[in-house]
């Protein structure tokens, strides 16, 4: 017998290592985290739930101004400025993860995904059962449709930032499509300002389905809007900026409701009517240079005369 053993080929496949496989599915855990950014990234989620609490008791007759629908209007603005807060503390603190990241689009996917839409829907439902207008089976529909567009653009709007986010800050200086916030801004403050300031103007309820449908297909658009507090709010500015900045802390502090629904509506349609117009002009442009020259005037035969 030969000293030398013929190995055998199925010892030369690599045999799968289970502790290797679980070490490596170990090592993805996350085991730290920043605590006082992710705590406040969690309250704008708590914002959220509580502005959907309260939409769900609808307005009871002698709730007056403060009813249900307008504070949980209030609340989807608290979690706004949680929201502002958070990425500001972790960028602050050089602290920014994928762990924040993806814990504040969850966050942000309740307070501005659906509770926006949740408070439009019970709101208008609760003004047609109140019989002020003839409702049928095809409104009722058209209302949830809305919604669950609504709510279906904002979970694309905030998967789609997740993959094209980048974290140096500088890049942050617009989105594509309008930011989830701003779209439950455009509702919110419409609520607020019906339910405070004309609270018998119901004409206003009923258009909210179509506004919300409209702030849904922003979200998706390939519209840019500014992001508001790297290019008006950072850096250094004239003076004269100054001066116009207090103007308009001033108009927000005097006229509440009306300002933060022209605000956001200004926001959400002065990009879009931007960019529409800049496309008709460029659509105008290149029609103009693909039409062909008139030809030129043949030139009259010297050697004839009248």
């Amino acid at each position: 017998m030969s000293r030398f053993r013929i190995p055998d080929r199925r010892s030369r496949r690599p045999r799968p290592h289970r502790g290797k496989l679980f070490r490596r599915e170990r090592k993805q855990r996350v085991k730290r985290i920043t605590i006082l950014p992710s705590l406040i990234t969690i309250l704008n989620g708590v914002f959220g739930f509580t502005a959907i609490a309260l939409a769900s008791k609808n307005a009871q007759p002698g709730d007056g101004q403060w009813s249900s629908f307008a504070i949980a209007g209030y609340m989807v603005l608290a979690a706004m400025f949680a929201d502002m807060l958070d990425g500001r503390l972790a960028r602050m603190s050089h602290s920014t993860s994928s762990f924040g990241g993806q814990l504040d689009s969850l966050c942000d996917m309740v307070s501005f995904g659906i509770a926006p839409a949740f408070l439009m829907l019970k709101l208008v439902e609760y003004k047609l059962e109140l019989g002020t207008v003839i409702s049928g089976g095809f409104l009722h529909r058209f209302i949830w449709l809305a919604a669950l567009a609504y709510l279906a653009c904002a979970a694309i709007r905030l998967a789609r930032f997740n993959v094209e986010n980048e974290e140096n800050e500088m890049a942050h200086m617009s989105f594509v499509g309008l930011p989830s916030p701003g779209a439950a801004g455009v509702i919110i403050s419409l609520v607020i300002f019906q339910q405070q300031e004309v609270p018998t103007f119901d004409l206003l309820v009923y258009a909210l389905p179509f506004v919300t449908l409209g702030m849904a297909f922003l979200m998706v658009s390939p519209v840019r809007y500014p992001h508001v507090v790297n290019v008006y709010l950072k850096g250094k500015q004239p003076f004269g900026y100054l001066i116009r900045a207090l103007c308009f802390l001033g108009f927000v502090v005097c006229m509440k409701q009306t300002a933060l629904a022209l605000i956001f509506g200004i926001y959400a349609v002065g990009s879009f009517a931007k960019w529409l117009y800049y496309k008709v002009a460029r659509r105008r442009a290149r029609l103009a240079l693909s039409e062909p020259e008139p030809a030129p005037e043949a030139a009259s035969n010297p050697g004839l005369s009248d």
